[in-house]
């Protein structure tokens, strides 16, 4: 086990990374219209922004993290941070809506490089009874970047405009990159030798497009013809995984591990729940209520900071009770602040948002980290990036997912057209019916946070 200052090396360079990604993620969806009315982009347009950018992750994050296993977790996490910053750069001259989408994807694959190992890396230097404070910590990384992407990133887009946003991850990816060149030690490949699976990794990325594209298409013909390839590609997927001696996705860490399976499907269907539930109120407060982009951005920040109050007290918590008790209690409040929005109309009280705000806060906070915990800690040393990585897609899945109600929604009661006064009201009822889906997906992923039961202790290392 490595000491402790590279513990400390470790976590520093995880929580700078950590907060670049959500950051760029939360201040693009503070920034759509501004961005929109640049590049005259509709509504659709729009979400395509934000999913360009998690359908690149998503694909992108278990090959990433299996080739982290096997070849080393340190080379793979330098590379994304260098790719993401570079796109960052690249985005400041974005000539149209296009080529910001497809800068959006390289962001996208980059960010899959980081996400795919940051969590191994610390979980490998990290002790079993300090991971959970050790992953608060980081966790807490993750949501002040989501706290200041609206409120940086409103104040920048007002001063400067939306470019502005990507210049704040440049600084900070150099001086994390030249933090892993000069201090980080070590390469954590559990799998050395092993072989990668490239044809998996294919399939995998062709099934995922499939499924999400196929799901940001509903309700047309093309979407549900594209979900049923997906699908029965990813039987044939998983059937090929069971047979290989070298799988790219051990897929029997979800037949034998009952708190693996469980936990993952609940970060899936909390993702998939909560994370348009930004891009909406982003969109509601700018259009509906005529506020700037600054306005917006400091009301939308009660959330992150509320969760980065109470990350570090749940990861800490969950070193000590078993995760998913925990994580079930933040589900459970999340599902209440997702049916208090379905109650949201153009004379909304600005205080009634902010109570939400707060409600959602306390209760994606009390999920994330304890439900991390539980993912990282019933796997064996040598799965870590597997694990890692497999966490890291339920968690794009599960935003793909809820962009994809999303952007089902606004073209069931808008369709393709840019907001504007006129159909302010059809904004509204596409809302509140994505809101009443997302708590109903919230409700039922309480029984998958309850119905895994304590963790298991690390093995320590891989079995023979």
């Amino acid at each position: 086990m490595p000491d402790g200052n590279a513990q400390k090396t470790a976590l520093f360079i995880a929580i700078l990374a950590g907060f670049i990604t959500p950051f760029d993620l939360s201040a693009v969806n503070i920034a759509l219209p501004s961005l929109a009315g640049e590049f005259s982009m509709d509504a659709l347009q729009m979400g395509w922004v934000s999913t360009a950018y998690l359908l690149a992750s998503a694909v992108f994050l278990v090959p990433f993290g299996r080739i982290a296993d096997i070849h080393g977790r340190r080379k793979v996490f330098f590379a994304g941070l260098a790719i993401f910053t570079s796109a960052s750069f690249l985005m400041i001259f974005a000539p149209s809506g296009l080529a910001v989408i497809l800068l959006r994807v390289l962001q996208g694959f980059g960010s899959a490089m980081i996400f795919g190992t940051a969590i191994a890396i610390l979980t490998s230097v990290t002790p079993p009874d300090h991971r959970g404070r050790v992953l608060g910590i980081y966790t807490t990384s993750v949501y002040l970047g989501l706290s200041m992407g609206p409120f940086l990133g409103g104040f920048l887009t007002g001063t400067f405009g939306w470019r502005s946003i990507f210049f704040v991850n440049i600084p900070l990816g150099l001086l994390a990159l030249a933090m892993i060149w000069l201090y980080l030690e070590g390469e954590w490949a559990d799998c050395r030798g092993e072989r990668f699976d490239l044809g998996g990794a294919i399939q995998y990325g062709l099934t995922l497009t499939c499924v999400m594209y196929g799901f940001s298409l509903l309700p047309d013909r093309e979407g549900f013809i594209l979900l049923v390839a997906g699908t029965v590609m990813l039987v044939v997927f998983i059937a090929r995984e069971f047979r290989i001696s070298y799988p790219l996705w051990n897929v029997r860490l979800f037949s034998g591990n009952r708190v693996f399976l469980f936990s993952n499907l609940a970060a899936l269907i909390n993702y998939g729940a909560t994370f348009s539930v930004t891009f909406f109120l982003s969109l509601y407060f700018q259009y509906t209520m005529g506020f700037s982009p600054e306005q917006a951005g400091t009301i939308l920040v009660v959330q992150p900071v509320v969760m980065a109050c109470v990350s570090p007290l749940a990861g800490r918590l969950s070193d000590r009770i078993a995760p998913g008790k925990i994580a079930s209690a933040g589900m459970a409040l999340s599902a209440l602040a997702l049916v208090l929005l379905t109650f949201a109309e153009n004379d909304t009280s600005l205080l009634h948002f902010i109570g939400i705000l707060v409600i959602f806060g306390i209760g994606l906070g009390i999920f994330s980290s304890p439900n991390t915990n539980a993912v990282m800690s019933s796997v064996d040393r040598c799965s870590y990036g597997v694990a890692s990585g497999t966490l890291g897609t339920m968690r794009l899945a599960g935003q793909m997912l809820s962009m994809g109600i999303a952007m089902m929604m606004l073209a069931v009661y808008i369709g393709n057209v840019q907001i504007s006064p006129d159909v302010y009201p059809a904004f509204i009822t596409a809302m509140k019916a994505s809101m009443a889906i997302f708590a109903a997906m919230c409700i039922a992923g309480i029984f998958f946070s309850l119905v895994r039961y304590g963790k298991r202790p690390d093995s320590g290392a891989c079995p023979p």
